[in-house]
């Protein structure tokens, strides 16, 4: 399994350059995003879309190349915009706790991580934020983290808000540190990872409804379709996230969340948006 796996979800552009052609993973449609035009309010730059991609499920060994340990999601499979996606039944025992008193009341936010909020690589990154320990196979590799910009700021706002989870299809020996040095202020209130997510036709799918919250309370952040197929009413799609420092989407949601904050269910609010 290839290195860039470990690390993204969605590989880097620029990482890719002078590479030999990858087997099928290629986005096609539209990116979906809430970024901001200065000539434009946040409301009319929102468009509820979906990219296609080929997505394979991911090889199960090759003894020569590190084990994939962050998402792997790339998007849906060409046509899967047009069926009926079976939702498994939910657990007998939900992936979340009982709803604390600091948070009862609050909708909860369900945030991914890797290009999300941040992009890390096993390739040096001279302005890395973090850099982070991974032990493989009884070797210990340096992850380079670079954060999005505006990343404290959303959090913080996020926080106060909402109920937040973390929730990543990354294996949690890597996304677990890096929510320990990114999330300063206690924002998550749990942290969920690839265990908890449901393996379908090659994606890790966050399946909402094993949460054991009202789902008509609950919102996904991510920039994978794939990983919310089972629940797209509920989902704010953003753009993945590389290395732009002039990004400014996480600082452009925070208006949104406030309104949506305010909102009785969820789906009132991200389906006028949906119209417009």
């Amino acid at each position: 399994m290839d290195g860039p796996a470990i690390i993204t979800q969605v590989t880097n552009p620029k990482e890719d350059e002078g590479r030999a052609p990858g087997a099928s993973e290629k986005a096609s449609q539209c990116n979906v995003s809430l970024k901001k035009q200065r000539s434009r309010s946040i409301l009319s730059s929102f468009f509820c879309c979906f990219r296609d991609y080929n997505v394979e499920a991911p090889p199960t060994s090759s003894p020569s190349l590190l084990p994939p340990l962050v998402e792997e999601n790339g998007g849906l499979q060409k046509g899967d915009q047009r069926q009926v996606i079976p939702i498994p039944s939910p657990p007998a025992k939900y992936l979340l706790p009982e709803v604390t008193v600091l948070d009862y009341g609050k909708k909860c936010v369900v945030i991914d991580l890797d290009e999300t909020l941040v992009h890390s690589s096993f390739k040096p990154i001279s302005n890395a934020d973090f850099i982070v320990p991974v032990e493989i196979d009884g070797t210990i590799h340096q992850v380079y983290v670079l954060k999005r910009p505006h990343v404290d700021e959303f959090l913080q706002r996020m926080g106060q808000l909402f109920e937040c989870v973390l929730f990543t299809a990354s294996l949690a020996k890597y996304a677990d540190p890096v929510a320990d040095l990114l999330d300063r202020w206690g924002v998550f209130r749990a942290r969920l990872f690839r265990e908890s997510c449901v393996f379908h036709r090659g994606n890790y799918v966050k399946d909402l409804s094993r949460l054991g919250r009202e789902l008509s309370k609950v919102i996904i952040v991510d920039n994978s379709p794939a990983s919310y197929i089972f629940h797209p009413e509920n989902a704010v799609p953003v753009q993945s996230w590389f290395d732009d420092m002039t990004d400014t989407e996480l600082l452009d949601l925070i208006p949104f969340f406030e309104g949506l904050s305010r909102e009785d269910d969820v789906y009132s609010m991200l389906h006028r948006l949906c119209n417009r």
